[in-house]
């Protein structure tokens, strides 16, 4: 069964394949009839088109810094725990590092939290 995680990012991700062809077809077309000479008020819609994407590839890119920072900070302090523990545990040495589920849930955590922005401005703008 999918994690929350997993269900969440599909769902971003569905969201997005409905919403930006819709976004896609209005402003190819919305360019086409506006032709070689664009109206101030086409001009302002072209010019916010591309403030909205760099502002979309930013926040994503900081949301996902900060969500690769906070996992790093919790396998971090895992391990430190793990370690400072070890001495009184019977643990292996190997079993001190994160597994492939704990490193599989932080990089959805990641990507979620990059795709959320960029999904925000494209079902927005598809409801425009």
């Amino acid at each position: 069964m999918p994690s929350r995680a997993q269900r969440k990012l599909a769902q971003q991700a569905l969201g997005l394949s409905m919403a930006v062809p819709q976004v896609i077809a209005h402003r190819v077309g919305r360019m086409a009839q506006a032709g070689p000479n664009p109206s101030a008020r086409d001009r302002k819609e072209f010019k916010q088109m591309g403030a909205e994407k760099t502002a979309a590839f930013y926040e994503s890119w900081a949301a996902m810094g900060l969500a690769a920072m906070k996992a790093q900070q919790q396998m971090a302090a895992s391990m430190w725990r793990a370690a400072a523990m070890a001495p009184w545990s019977v643990a292996k040495p190997g079993s001190l590092l994160p597994t492939g589920n704990t490193l599989a849930r932080h990089a959805l955590a990641v990507m979620s939290q990059g795709m959320a922005p960029v999904h925000r401005r494209a079902v927005g703008n598809a409801k425009r």
